[in-house]
């Protein structure tokens, strides 16, 4: 009886020790997934088409870094500036012809977990988007997945992106 009452304090050390490790090895598994969400939607009472990204603030920080060689500073609207171009040139929508259309900037809200950008098609409806390309932070990062949630005519479609699939033809 004895050996049982000495292994059973063992026994659970050990599944701690387990328990700690798989803690440690999903929360190192969390870090390396890297993914991003825009909604696309119409807003009827301004006639223009918003879009709305989130991305993890770490990823965003990362690129602009290995981008510059420096550190950035989201509430600079210097440094807005340079993540901006960054998501005009991998970010863009087109209609049945082929032709891009214009995205205004609207602005970008930053936090501790994420970075918001806003922009908008202004007086154009959603249904004039035929085709979306996607590539922001797939350039950078391999497994970086982006979803793209296009709203229109009152149903919700969903679009994934990745570094081998960077555009969609949305009919």
């Amino acid at each position: 009886m004895t050996k049982h009452h000495h292994d059973r304090p063992r026994m659970t050390a050990r599944h701690l020790l387990a328990l700690l490790c798989a803690t440690v090895c999903l929360n190192a598994a969390a870090h390396r997934f890297h993914a991003g969400i825009t909604d696309i939607s119409f807003n009827e009472r301004t006639g223009s088409t918003e879009i709305v990204h989130t991305y993890m603030a770490h990823d965003v920080e990362s690129l602009l870094t290995a981008l510059y060689q420096r550190q950035f500073d989201l509430s600079d609207p210097d440094d807005q500036a340079v993540l901006r171009r960054y998501v005009e040139k991998q970010f863009w929508l087109a209609d049945n012809e082929g032709r891009h259309l214009p995205l205004g900037w609207v602005g970008v809200t930053v936090d501790t977990d994420s970075v918001v950008v806003y922009q908008e098609a202004v007086r154009t409806p959603v249904t004039k988007v035929e085709t979306i390309h996607d590539a922001v932070l797939s350039d950078f990062l391999p497994d970086q997945q982006n979803t793209v949630n296009l709203t229109a005519n009152g149903s919700l479609r969903t679009f994934g992106f990745t570094s081998s699939r960077t555009e969609l033809a949305v009919h």
